[in-house]
């Protein structure tokens, strides 16, 4: 291992072994799945998760609903949830009216309506909102940056109001849970007299509310310990009948390291891992266990600097570094848990277009690029690279980095790597190149979920988008991807709009703004007596369906 990748010992604790005490054998009454994160800590419960879709999928769609959601039959369609249809004001299609679904309770049993929407909206746009929590902010405005309002027209009937005409606003909602004002206010009312401050006051009414959290979710909270367990319990009072858990219990415990996760797992002291180690994989199934997959909409690339200084600024090297990649090699690293990735989403998918630069393994053409660039074995392009060990989506992370250095080193680049803990390189994704956790580094490795347009091409090609906007990390600024972005965004018929996402994605791919590896397919290995297991996109697991023989 390269100096550069070189990590410090960590605590057992840290690794996982502290949520995993006592952890054995289920209650035998109970019907009981015990999951093995890669994070190293329990998302935020307050209705915003951290930790990326792994949070999301954990202490999101769990706890909470959100207006809409990507179907779990395809995991391409987005589909109704709290509200039960929509449609853009054809006079003004900056507005939005969403029709919510009668008869739905929060867990605390307070009625879900369009003042509870509007409530959550104010939570993160409005700062005089006495309940606006700024922590929440960076994991949902990021997602939805055209936002700007919402209001009720009747008790089941809410306005949402954007910036801009903006087609994409029903898929991005989904990343905005509905949490209860009503179990907000009472954590309020409990906060002591003494804390005056009402910024103060609110930031303690999130505390409490986060350790008593109530949505509308398929799962209750029942109970937390920081960086060791998450333990939810079916809501038999959910209000999709059909998706009533079949669960009683559902236990998540931190476990970042991967050699930690498959001991657990070959022990019987958690029934599925996340990301199991493709070196592992053989003894996982020799011991019966299953390895499911699925076409995850995920790709694991660089994302690139376009600053000043940046050797990334040339196409040239843009270029090159993309054709000196064996992205074959690196499917085999994983196992054969991975594909070679050709943009940011899959040939064949409606936005994929036709780019006029074809990735694919060059070594020739890149060491001529790099020539042409003024690069050489004795002067080569100098790149710094954020990574990180372990993480959401961020799969065998340190060894496929150390496989892209040796590769790149054949095309004229020396590479180093600043190893960040997981949480810090996220929050660097909306903090830029010119942050100083960066500490100068000219590219950062994030996986990126690309299910819907905004996620996929969107933020990485808008130039608006620019930290602290979004994630377009490295301030790429292009004009020509600026109109295509601006004639997706404002196509409100699915097929124009899939038309020009091709476009967008045609114009990415030739301009390489990204080094781009692999895509993701969301290996998880899991019990042979768990049953249901549904997750078409990979990244929405649909825990409801989930089913537990008794073992």
């Amino acid at each position: 291992m390269p100096p550069s990748l070189a990590i410090g010992r960590r605590p057992l604790a840290a690794l996982g072994f502290a949520g995993l005490t006592g952890a054995g054998p289920a209650r035998a009454a109970e019907k009981v799945v015990r999951v093995a994160m890669t994070a190293g800590d329990i998302p935020k419960t307050h209705g915003q998760p951290d930790q990326a879709f792994e949070g999301v999928r954990v202490a999101g769609l769990t706890l909470y609903d959100a207006l809409t959601a990507w179907d779990y039959e395809t995991g391409t369609r987005i589909a109704p949830a709290l509200a039960t249809d929509w449609a853009v004001d054809p006079a003004d299609r900056t507005k939005w009216v969403f029709r919510l679904r009668p008869g739905v309770r929060f867990h605390d049993g307070s009625a879900f309506d369009a003042e509870a929407v509007v409530w959550n909206l104010r939570k993160v746009l409005d700062k005089e909102a006495p309940h606006f929590d700024a922590s929440q902010v960076g994991f949902t405005l990021s997602r939805m940056p055209t936002l700007r309002a919402g209001r009720a027209i009747d008790a089941l009937t809410v306005e949402l109001v954007t910036a801009e005409p903006d087609a994409f606003l029903p898929l991005n909602i989904a990343n905005l849970f509905i949490a209860s004002p009503a179990q907000w206010a009472a954590k309020l009312a409990a906060v002591p007299a003494e804390v005056a401050d009402p910024a103060q006051r609110a930031i303690r009414a999130w505390e409490a509310f986060s350790l008593d959290p109530s949505g509308t979710g398929a799962f209750r909270l029942a109970r937390l310990v920081p960086r060791q367990r998450l333990e939810l319990v079916r809501n038999a009072a959910y209000w999709d009948r059909a998706r009533v858990p079949k669960l009683d219990r559902l236990v998540f415990l931190p476990v970042p390291d991967t050699s930690a996760r498959t001991a657990a797992l070959l022990s019987g002291r958690v029934d599925w891992i996340e990301a199991p180690p493709p070196d592992a994989a053989p003894s996982i199934r020799a011991r019966g266990f299953n390895i499911v997959t699925s076409a995850m909409a995920h790709v694991w690339p660089w994302q690139l600097s376009m600053l000043e200084g940046s050797p990334w600024r040339d196409r040239r090297v843009r270029h090159a570094a993309n054709l000196a990649i064996d992205r074959e090699e690196l499917v085999l690293l994983n196992g054969g848990l991975a594909e070679p990735a050709f943009g940011q989403v899959r040939r064949g998918h409606p936005w994929f277009g036709e780019p006029g630069f074809v990735l694919r393994h060059d070594l020739a053409e890149a060491r001529r690029l790099m020539m042409e660039a003024g690069y050489s074995a004795q002067r080569p392009a100098q790149v710094k690279v954020l990574v990180t060990s372990v993480g959401s989506g961020q799969m065998q992370s340190l060894a496929m980095n150390e496989a892209i250095q040796a590769a790149l080193a054949r095309a004229f680049f020396e590479v180093c790597f600043e190893v960040l803990e997981w949480g810090t390189l996220f929050a660097n994704w909306r903090e830029g190149p010119r942050a100083p956790v960066a500490r100068g580094a000219t590219a950062t490795n994030v996986s990126i979920a690309t299910i819907d347009p905004f996620f996929a091409v969107a933020r990485f090609a808008d130039s608006r988008m620019a930290p602290p906007v979004s994630n377009n990390w490295g301030f790429v600024s292009d004009p020509e991807l600026d109109r295509l972005t601006a004639a997706a965004r404002t196509s409100f018929d699915a097929a124009e709009r899939d038309a020009a996402l091709a476009r967008l994605h045609a114009r990415l791919v030739e301009e390489a703004c990204f080094v781009w590896f692999v895509h993701d397919v969301s290996p998880r290995a899991i019990s042979a007596r768990i049953s249901g297991y549904a997750a078409p996109n990979g990244f929405y697991v649909d825990w409801s369906r989930l089913d537990i023989a008794a073992g």
